[in-house]
């Protein structure tokens, strides 16, 4: 353990005596926070009495040289106690208890604190409190723990010209705090374990007119805060020439409006896994609903064309993009109650970043036309540098037309250009009644609560990873994690539904024809599991024609829910999760590599026997991934159902 020296402890405790502290504690009063305002700012939280943040400093820094933070003078402080239900169309709930106390501490200069404290977490936020515009130049968040605890940790993937430049996709490296590789930026979410079941979630809500954070090592005990800088010239490149290279940046990180609270700095902490799976605080502390009329946003499933590579067989053309293929997939989605068909990359003529330029292959007034006669909507693929480039024109154009909403994808920064592109997306699509779901997409932090019809996000490492990626990349374990990291900041498009499927043995893979790590009824659990509003089915028609049981099954579940309730789980471990839509309950779970037995809570259930249709791992699903058996059974709430998962298995049924 490091020791300060004695000159530097006698400081600080002068420094802590001279402060004054402030206190607001959560609802049930387990979590407390201590804000602490001397000659700068910091803050410590407690659970249960325990320290699980050590005090942490905190500040803004404008780029006239003024620093919120140094020798801060409080003008006004107040408490108060907020118990509210939030309506969430289109989530995991129709509506979200929303508790918490908070304090309020403004200062002198014009800028203020707000924190938050629930039963589940604790949020902080600057609040800009002038009129006039504002230039950021930095801001310091940092993250004490008392000890050199596991993180569980997403490194960046960027460039070496600009590590800012990421698809925010990774597998979680687990190692201790101090072991955090300091050359690499950590994109949240990102996990904390402090032992005796205390875990800490770290994430960001409201992210506007500001770039996102990061987390970087310290090689002590203790995170460090970062931001992409603004841009300040950029060339156009990367991936089919669709995205903005940034070539220099300037040496602030964010031009805003004054009058503003900046993005929320969230800490969710729990002692339980399932609460940290359970937790809202991304959703809740979020901007309410911009858009003024939701009647028309309809969620869905969609089918997928590119992740199994177009393949259709038994057909009279050459499947590909084009118009007869295209009419095969809204002829399945029609069949099979599917609302979508999506054209992904490859409608548009290639390297062009021009979304009014269609290959003579595709015919899109006939393919919406034909789709609209089959209740089914089209929606288009679009890079991020077509889209932006021409976007009022390619909303007005394409929802004249017919289509219902758009893909955007290769974003890939999150610097404050491209947060703001995305609100002005929102707002322009909102305007032409269309929906986004948002690839090649950092985190949601509460988007889905602001623009309800941006349906999903990717900002996962999804399904398509298995087109490439050998048995080394262990999506399995990956599955069993993400409900408690990253869908704690919101809904994820991680594209579920692989009709073949691999063991640790015989996985493979081929990116023509390719297959998922772990069982079928794995992939059947994922539609339950994942909170996803607009759910890709990643397989051919033809691979779902083929297996006509778990195909209807997959078509019946929905994708919005009027409540969510995670039932057992542990983070890297498995996870079960029951959803209600009307009187209707899905429970699902899924397990690792390891073989588990699980007894499943039902007492939500009440007394009286229901039926329900169980798929659950076949009893050589172990040899076998795809096998699998399909089940009816009676259940009630007085019983526990026991379920017997296969290593990298699930199960999946539905009580009516």
């Amino acid at each position: 353990m490091n020791y300060l020296p004695l000159s530097a402890f006698l400081l600080c405790s002068l420094s802590l005596a001279a402060a004054k502290n402030y206190t607001v504690v959560s609802p049930d009063g387990k979590l407390k926070t201590e804000i602490s305002v001397g000659d700068h700012l910091s803050y410590s939280v407690d659970l249960n009495g325990k320290t699980v943040i050590a005090p942490s400093t905190l500040s803004m820094t404008l780029a006239d040289g003024t620093v919120w933070g140094q020798n801060p003078k409080v003008s006004r402080y107040s408490k108060r106690a907020v118990d509210e239900v939030v309506e969430s169309p289109f989530y995991r709930a129709e509506s979200i208890p929303d508790s918490y106390n908070v304090a309020t501490l403004d200062f002198k200069g014009g800028w203020g604190l707000e924190f938050r404290a629930y039963n589940d977490g604790i949020a902080y936020r600057f609040v800009a409190k002038q009129k006039k515009s504002i230039t950021v130049a930095d801001e310091e968040v940092t993250y004490v723990f008392p000890t050199d605890a596991t993180a569980y940790v997403p490194y960046d993937r960027g460039s070496k010209n600009d590590p800012f430049f990421n698809s925010f996709e990774n597998q979680y490296t687990k190692t201790t705090l101090s072991g955090i590789n300091r050359d690499k930026l950590i994109f949240l979410p990102m996990t904390v374990d402090l032992g005796d079941d205390v875990k800490v979630t770290l994430t960001e809500s409201d992210l506007e007119q500001f770039p996102g954070l990061y987390m970087t090592g310290t090689g002590t005990a203790s995170l460090k805060g970062t931001h992409a800088r603004y841009p300040k010239n950029s060339v156009q490149g990367g991936h089919n020439n669709l995205q903005m290279i940034v070539t220099e940046r300037e040496d602030f990180i964010s031009k805003t409006e004054g009058n503003r609270g900046f993005p929320w700095r969230v800490a969710i902490i729990t002692d339980n896994d399932k609460d940290l799976a359970a937790s809202n605080l991304s959703y809740l502390l979020a901007s309410p609903s911009r858009v003024a009329n939701t009647s028309w946003i309809k969620p869905g499933k969609v089918a997928w064309d590119w992740w199994n590579c177009w393949n259709l067989t038994g057909v009279d053309f050459k499947a590909g993009v084009n118009n007869d293929t295209y009419k095969k997939y809204i002829d399945f989605a029609a069949d099979n109650g599917i609302e979508y068909v999506i054209l992904d990359e490859g409608w548009a003529v290639n390297k062009k970043a021009d979304l009014m330029q269609v290959v003579p292959e595709i015919d899109l007034k006939e393919l919406i036309d034909y789709a609209g006669k089959k209740n089914v909507g089209i929606v288009l693929w679009a890079g991020y540098k077509a889209f932006e480039r021409d976007m009022e024109n390619i909303c007005r154009h394409y929802s004249d037309m017919g289509v219902m909403g758009f893909k955007v994808d290769f974003m890939d920064r999150d610097d404050q250009e491209m947060v703001d592109f995305v609100h002005r997306a929102a707002q322009t699509c909102d305007k032409y009644k269309l929906f986004l779901d948002l690839h090649g997409m950092y985190k949601p932090a509460g988007l889905n609560r602001t623009y309800p019809h941006i349906l999903n996000f990717e900002g996962v490492n999804g399904l398509e990873q298995m087109k490439w990626s050998t048995i080394d990349l262990d999506q399995v374990e990956y599955d069993v994690m993400i409900p408690f990291i990253r869908q704690a900041a919101g809904p994820m498009d991680y594209t579920p539904g692989a009709m073949n499927n691999g063991t640790k043995h015989t996985y493979h893979a081929d990116y023509y024809q390719p297959m998922s790590q772990g069982t079928r009824c794995r992939q059947l659990a994922l539609f339950t599991v994942y909170d996803s509003p607009f759910t890709m089915l990643s397989d051919t028609p033809v691979n779902y024609d083929r297996e006509p049981e778990c195909r209807d099954f997959i078509s019946s579940v929905p994708t919005v829910w009027d409540e969510t309730l995670i039932l057992d789980g542990k983070m890297g471990d498995y996870i079960v999760t029951a959803r209600r839509s009307g009187d209707v309950w899905y429970v699902a779970g899924l397990t690792d590599w390891t073989p588990r037995e699980l007894d499943v809570d039902l007492s939500f259930l009440g007394n009286n026997d229901r039926q329900a249709i169980i798929f659950k791992d076949g009893v050589n699903a172990a040899r076998n991934a795809n096998d699998y058996k399909k089940e009816t059974v009676k259940v009630n709430g007085n019983t526990p159902l026991k379920v017997s998962l296969a290593p990298g298995g699930g199960f999946s049924m539905v009580i009516k």
